[in-house]
């Protein structure tokens, strides 16, 4: 009889080897938190249910200084396991047959900590009061048992406990929120796929004003102390949503919260369907508004539209980029061709060293992916025109809605739509070192 292979203990993608796992696809995950802010304890239980790829004997799991107590797959009273310092390897009793859909549920605990990484620390980080969970790229393991690669995606229910004095959102729809011996019980359900990466929960004292984002419904939370600067800076928040809309089609999730921390944070991060910023992101002034722009960008480009491998990170970063851009010239600001050609100025003096469309894992997060990216679609855009660019935009959106993209995903788009022969220019702007030269004539929007 031919021995049943193992799931492989890695998905494969270059940036991030030990991340990610072989041999099934994830379909949903149910979650079931109960932490404690004071002395940052965190009891899980994970509900993980998977479609096999291939029969398996073994197959693992990311999870990362938590410890498992105990696993069940498809039932059954004790699965077999081990643990390293960052997966988790089971053994079901019956292998899993080829295209089988299976159930694993896993029990863990610990004091939950980020994880160092090349860009930092990533994952569960407690606040002064509260807790922060940035998972890009390779943070989510610090939280909850996953497959941590971004075109994994899979539905969530989150549910967590903690004590009754503080806030918690998480992805997704809210529908339940109970309140029982101090202690409160926060209930999320995110339908649409979602990667690991940008799942979250945050919790702190925070208040909270519901907002209609051009027939979204909208949460900002925020820290008391900070609610003046919040209430002014993020008032464009419904003309941008409708402005977002307009461009790129529709908004591709049930509502959008925005988190303001009491504690200032390096850079605002995004997750599906929720906005992070710190503190020091709310002046008061519009100090932030294009970061605003950005994060708001990302629930099209990056969250809904994903990305098949962290190689094509700029379709997320160089297209919410460009939204910044665009929001600037919408708002009767600095147009996207005076902003392309003042960016394209700086980028000239800076090493010409970089390939936008495959950046390489320590430049995955360099400010010239951001930039040149955002020059790649100011440059198309002059190009195309303005009506085939913007229904370029939607065409993207719609058929990428909820799924994963690579580059040349993109480029086959561009051409179909087109019309055009775009093979030199997209080489030209992403996969050679020199910076092209901008267009000339650039055709404003109406």
């Amino acid at each position: 009889m031919e021995a049943v292979p193992a799931g492989a203990r890695t998905a494969g993608d270059p940036y991030l080897p030990e991340s990610g796992n072989g041999g099934y696809h994830v379909v949903s995950y149910d979650l079931d938190l109960k932490y404690r802010v004071a002395t940052n304890r965190l009891d899980g239980t994970a509900v993980i249910r998977a479609t096999s790829v291939q029969g398996l004997s073994s197959f693992s799991l990311d999870l990362v200084r938590l410890r498992a107590s105990r696993v069940r797959v498809n039932g059954s009273k004790r699965t077999r396991f081990t643990q390293s310092a960052t997966k988790l390897t089971v053994r079901p009793d019956e292998p899993i047959g080829l295209g089988e859909l299976f159930t694993v549920e896993i029990e863990y605990s610990g004091s939950p900590a980020p994880r160092r990484s090349p860009w930092g620390l990533v994952g569960w980080e407690e606040l002064t009061d509260g807790v922060i969970v940035a998972s890009q790229p390779s943070g989510a393991p610090t939280w909850f048992p996953c497959n941590d690669h971004p075109a994994d995606k899979a539905s969530y229910r989150i549910r967590v406990t903690c004590e009754q004095a503080y806030t918690v959102l998480a992805n997704g729809v809210l529908f339940e929120h109970t309140i029982s011996a101090g202690r409160g019980t926060w209930s999320f359900e995110q339908p649409e796929p979602t990667s690991t990466y940008l799942a979250t929960v945050q919790i702190g004292r925070y208040a909270s004003t519901r907002r209609d984002l051009a027939g979204i419904p909208g949460v900002v939370a925020y820290a008391p102390e900070v609610e003046a600067r919040v209430r002014a800076d993020f008032d464009p928040l419904e003309r941008m949503m409708s402005y977002f809309i307009e461009a790129f089609g529709p908004y591709p999730f049930a509502d959008y919260s925005v988190v303001v921390t009491a504690d200032d944070l390096e850079i605002p991060l995004e997750a599906q369907g929720v906005a992070i910023f710190g503190a020091n992101h709310a002046d008061g002034r519009g100090g932030s508004e294009r970061l605003i722009a950005h994060e708001l960008a990302h629930q099209w480009f990056g969250n809904s539209v994903g990305i098949a491998a962290w190689k094509h990170i700029w379709l997320n970063e160089g297209f919410a980029c460009y939204a910044e851009w665009l929001w600037s010239e919408h708002s009767g600001r600095q147009s996207a061709d005076e902003l392309a050609r003042g960016y394209h100025a700086g980028l000239r003096s800076l090493p010409q060293d970089i390939l936008v469309g495959d950046p390489g894992p320590s430049l995955m997060f360099d400010d010239r992916v951001y930039k040149r990216g955002a020059l790649t679609l100011h440059a198309l855009r002059v190009t195309l025109g303005d009506e085939s660019f913007f229904g370029l935009l939607k065409a993207w959106t719609a058929s990428r809605r909820h799924a994963t993209a690579t580059t040349d995903n993109f480029r086959t788009l561009a051409e179909a739509h087109s019309g055009l022969d775009l093979a030199r220019f997209f080489d030209h702007w992403l996969f050679a070192h020199r910076l092209p030269r901008l267009p000339r004539t650039a055709r404003v929007r109406s």
